[in-house]
């Protein structure tokens, strides 16, 4: 592998049975848009399908996965906790947790995934079929429910800057709850640390009209899913636009940027692994202003 990036466009999605990854399954599919074989070493993102009437029987990884519903709605059945899953609703699965998703409704369920690292063809994609889970009573995401500690729920409206006041928000205000508003771009956390994730995080981004992110890149590997709007995006000087559906990923030390086209822009995120607490952005034009000081000098 040569270049650093993906660009998946939505018309090219691939949604194929996956075999190993979900054994036993019954109406599953899986669009893996960048995994283990496009040279990620820590990233495995894609979509998932799940037929009314589907099942992924109990089983568990050898890596952490985290997922946003998108469409419809499942049930997610882990040791905690028996979970009725509605579009908005994520949570992570961490490593060698067994569970099994059931898809009890009418609709196609619809939901993007990130596994991390990613499976690995060669090992039986690093998932091993257990005993059965028997469901409990489905309870809904709630996220002043410590029982649904590894799950939480977003809207629209919680990436609206002027919507944050205590009275308006589901939990008590914290950084939990924080919105992180820069240069017409605002981010809301999902998956994190405090969720219960290791290896990687999940999160939602906006750029307003005017939100821009200027050339620079990561020691890390991110990748994105386009939900709302269209933005222009560099990756290593290759430009595109992106519209609802795309998914790319940037891989470590891929130079990328992001400019709104004159209307709002909502994507999914994750990074894998976790930021580091300094040094996790550098970008090209502060570097290029210590070039040329040094040049005048």
């Amino acid at each position: 592998m040569t270049d650093r990036y993906v660009v998946r466009r939505a018309e090219e999605a691939d949604y194929r049975e996956p075999g190993a990854l979900a054994p036993d399954a019954r109406g599953y599919t899986r669009w893996c848009a960048v995994g283990f074989e496009d040279g990620s070493a820590h990233t495995d993102f894609g979509m998932s399908r799940l037929e009314p009437g589907g099942i992924i029987p109990t089983h568990i990884h050898s890596f952490e996965e985290s997922f946003h519903l998108v469409e419809g709605e499942v049930i997610l059945v882990t040791p905690e906790a028996t979970v009725h899953l509605v579009a908005g609703d994520y949570g992570v699965i961490p490593l060698g947790v067994p569970h099994s998703w059931h898809n009890t409704g009418d609709e196609v369920a619809v939901w993007s995934d990130i596994y991390s690292p990613p499976p690995r063809p060669q090992h039986d994609y690093d998932t091993y079929r257990v005993a059965d889970i028997a469901p409990g009573e489905p309870v809904k995401v709630d996220p002043r429910d410590p029982r649904t500690r590894s799950f939480g729920a977003i809207t629209t409206e919680q990436m609206n800057p002027g919507k944050q006041s205590q009275e308006l928000l589901a939990q008590s205000a914290s950084m939990r709850t924080a919105l992180l508003v820069y240069s017409g771009i605002s981010l809301k956390m999902m998956v994190d640390s405090d969720l219960g994730s290791v290896l990687h995080t999940m999160f939602m981004v906006q750029y307003e009209p005017d939100g821009v992110a200027g050339p620079h890149d990561h020691p890390l590997e991110e990748a994105y899913l386009i939900m709302d709007g269209e933005v222009d995006a560099t990756f290593d000087g290759y430009e595109v636009r992106m519209k609802p559906g795309d998914i790319a990923w940037a891989g470590v030390g891929c130079v990328h940027s992001f400019r709104a086209t004159g209307a709002p822009v909502r994507w999914l995120e994750t990074q894998s692994p976790q930021m580091p607490p300094r040094h996790a952005y550098r970008f090209q034009r502060d570097w290029t202003y210590l070039t040329d000081k040094l040049g005048a000098e």
